[in-house]
């Protein structure tokens, strides 16, 4: 989960996808919260820690980092240590933006960076406040040993 910032000069980005009319999420690289859950989702299913180990929001190396080129250089981890991704399915849980809109484009975006196909659906959040401060997503992954 990430929460909403304030920062104007840095965009949403959800499942490698910019959307232009939101405002932005925190965090150390570019906050993508769907890329990271599909990024934690494939190393834990290998047993290989999770996204805050591989890529630590104290390294500067990190610092507004392209989640699509991490989630790559997640699979390529996976794969090196002998597992191969089968499938990942993500929900994102938001009331903005609209995921339908963009749900084809963020799983063209999130399946080629991990080389198997990745599933995006959106819920909402039927008006639990609790959930209306950031954008959470999960997801499980399916790999098998290479």
């Amino acid at each position: 989960m990430h929460r909403w910032g304030a920062d104007s000069a840095k965009p949403l980005v959800l499942g490698g996808v910019v959307f232009h009319e939101e405002a932005s999420l925190v965090g150390h690289s570019d906050a993508d919260v769907v890329a990271h859950a599909v990024i934690d989702a494939i190393l834990s299913s290998a047993a290989l820690g999770d996204i805050g180990v591989m890529f630590a929001d104290t390294d500067p190396q990190w610092k507004d980092a392209d989640s699509i080129n991490m989630l790559q250089r997640a699979a390529n981890k996976v794969r090196d240590a002998g597992w191969e991704p089968i499938n990942v399915d993500c929900t994102i849980i938001t009331d903005v933006p609209r995921i339908a809109p963009q749900r084809e484009a963020m799983e063209s975006r999130l399946s080629d960076a991990l080389g198997a196909p990745v599933t995006v659906k959106g819920k909402t959040t039927e008006g639990l406040a609790s959930l209306s401060e950031g954008v959470q997503a999960t997801a499980v992954a399916l790999v098998r040993r290479s």
